[in-house]
């Protein structure tokens, strides 16, 4: 039975194939309950190879970020909805009719799929930040995109650890909080802000996103065990 840490955890499932992805799944059956997938192995599996992975008994979040006009973003949510998908991710950017059109068309169909709301990528430094939106400060922008999420009754926020102490003085705070960007030990690679798993769950975060660390490691059960332990002394600190 999955237990209160391995269900905090949410495998981003970033492999090169459907093979491989198929491999990693078999062999991590029973030791945790969320996986991620990108727009790789969507492309090349689509809804026939999640609904192929959910008959394994994992959740699906579907990490697609959309970002269009609201109507386009509708249609695509409502082409979704239904599908028993755990959750699926929207760009906070795309601005709060774009949300509020989301929201509209998962509750048309009437599934229980989650919508998140990408704040800021873990990726952007303050330097790479500048120079897409210059003069305004990254942590004004995670606060408007944090509220408007919240305004739009969407269902949760996807963040930096970093920014959960902003997320957590808006609205924000009251969503589910996905958070990727999470490394039991210091490693380099293009996640500019990260945290360890203790920290983040410590921080306010519902669920952590680990692909790497994991999945590039000699004995990938290990590693996660590793991290789901780190996870539980987090949950064990905010009880206490």
């Amino acid at each position: 039975m999955i237990n209160e840490a391995q269900n905090k955890l949410i495998l981003a499932l970033d492999v090169e194939n459907l093979t491989e992805c198929r491999q990693l799944l078999s062999e991590l059956q029973g030791e945790l309950k969320h996986v991620k997938i990108g727009h790789q192995l969507y492309a090349k599996g689509g809804i026939p190879f999640l609904k192929e992975i959910m008959a394994m008994d994992y959740k699906v979040f579907l990490d697609l970020k959309l970002h269009d006009i609201p109507n386009t973003v509708r249609m695509a949510v409502e082409a979704l909805a239904g599908e028993g998908i755990w959750a699926l991710t929207l760009h906070g950017a795309g601005g709060r009719a774009m949300l509020e059109d989301a929201k509209a068309g998962r509750d048309k169909v009437g599934g229980e799929m989650n919508l998140l709301g990408v704040t800021v990528l873990t990726s952007m430094n303050n330097e790479l930040w500048e120079e897409v939106t210059p003069g305004c400060a990254m942590s004004d922008a995670l606060k408007a995109r944090a509220t408007v999420c919240a305004d739009a009754e969407i269902d949760g926020l996807v963040c930096s650890p970093l920014d959960l102490p902003i997320i957590n003085e808006t609205k924000g705070k009251n969503l589910i909080k996905v958070v990727p960007g999470i490394r039991p030990s210091a490693g380099g690679d293009d996640q500019a802000r990260t945290a360890n798993p203790k920290g983040a769950i410590m921080a306010g975060a519902d669920f952590l996103v680990v692909g790497r660390p994991i999945l590039k490691a000699p004995d990938r059960l290990a590693a996660l065990h590793t991290i789901v332990n780190e996870i539980k002394e987090g949950l064990q600190w905010k009880e206490d």
